[in-house]
């Protein structure tokens, strides 16, 4: 049985949405077509919840009849049908208690919005930046099996592959929701290409997964922004070394640098830095609520600290392991391909049944 708490989460929906309803008839009437819009799409959000919320009323009625029929049925056939029914029905009720609870959950208002991700070589040389470039092929066949869209936004490739660092965007519905749990150190263990001698290193790399920040998110103020600009160096187009076409933007306030020199064209790496800095200044401003809500980010998968070892691959025993969850997989290389699901799975239901947790819903 739900909660009076939970219960009484559902009966303001309700009103909500009774309210919303009311709004755009009236709307409708006055031709008020910016207002019906956007009732209509809040009503949307709410339809969910809602039509749960009657399916769930339906099957207490449903049981509460059963019950009493069984009570006064004298015909044994019947009453063992009644029993099944009743069974049916109390199973239909957990069910949907369970989907309540899951809609009910504390959402990341940033779990529709697209995603930077930054992927940086940390101890290891040489072999963890070829990690690097291994880690953003799995990020991006993973985008593309979802349909999303992955774009290098700057990087420092390393000459015989990999990368010191990449930034790339990926642009798809729930790509922050999906991929946040990313963030963190991540330690791979595995007998480098450069390696003569067949010993096992260990290198690590971190990434940083933040939601794409707009205007209304981040104000940028002109006058503390410092923009510089200089040749590009490095593999590119006839345009690198020939032209100041690269951009170097320094965040005066928090001493925070981007610099962007992958597009020939001035304009286009300027517009990148601002994307990448807007994203990196939204994510200064979450990590100080989060700081403020440490009862909260106890109680959740670690989906922010850059110092957090999360995950482990191990080559030569093909497995993966993400410390956060206990969760151990030995198809490293289907997951390196792109096949992701199994682990973005269990790292999500983890995280809901922590939330879940905290406010009270679980049994």
């Amino acid at each position: 049985m739900l909660d009076s708490e939970l219960l009484e989460k559902i009966k303001t929906y309700e009103e909500n949405y009774e309210n919303l309803m009311q709004k755009m008839a009236e709307a409708g009437k006055c031709n008020d077509v910016e207002t019906i819009k956007e009732c209509g799409k809040k009503i949307a959000d709410l339809e969910d919840i809602i039509n749960l919320a009657k399916k769930y009323r339906m099957q207490l009625s449903v049981i509460n009849d059963a019950k009493e029929m069984i009570k006064n049925e004298k015909d044994e056939e019947m009453r063992e049908f009644l029993k099944d029914e009743l069974n049916k029905a109390v199973e239909n009720k957990e069910n949907l208690e369970d989907q309540i609870k899951r809609f009910l959950t504390p959402k990341d208002p940033n779990d529709k919005k697209n995603i930077l991700i930054e992927i940086r070589a940390g101890a290891g040389g040489d072999e963890a930046a070829l990690f690097a470039g291994d880690l953003y092929r799995m990020y991006t066949r993973y985008a593309e099996s979802k349909k999303w869209q992955p774009k290098v936004l700057s990087s420092n490739p390393l000459g015989i592959g990999g990368f010191k660092e990449i930034i790339f965007e990926i642009n798809g519905i729930d790509a922050y929701g999906t991929m946040k749990y990313e963030s963190g150190v991540h330690r791979v263990q595995r007998i480098p290409v450069t390696e003569s001698g067949g010993r096992i290193h260990t290198s690590t790399i971190t990434v940083a997964v933040l939601p794409e920040a707009e205007d209304v998110d981040v104000h940028l103020d002109p006058g503390q922004l410092r923009i510089d600009v200089f040749r590009s160096s490095g593999p590119g187009g006839q345009s690198v070394n020939t032209t100041d076409s690269a951009v170097r933007i320094t965040h005066i306030p928090t001493g925070i640098i981007v610099t962007c020199q992958d597009e020939k064209s001035q304009l286009q790496n300027k517009e990148r830095a601002l994307k990448i800095l807007r994203a990196r200044l939204l994510e200064i401003e979450q990590q100080k609520q989060l700081d403020e809500e440490t009862r909260l980010r106890r109680s959740q998968i670690g989906t922010g600290d850059r110092s957090e070892r999360i995950r482990t691959y191990n080559y030569p025993q093909s497995r993966i392991t993400d410390h956060r969850i206990n969760f151990t997989t030995h198809r490293l290389n289907e997951i390196l391909e792109g096949d992701m699901d199994e682990l973005v799975d269990a790292l999500k239901q983890k995280d809901e049944e922590k939330k879940l947790e905290q406010i009270g819903a679980l049994t």
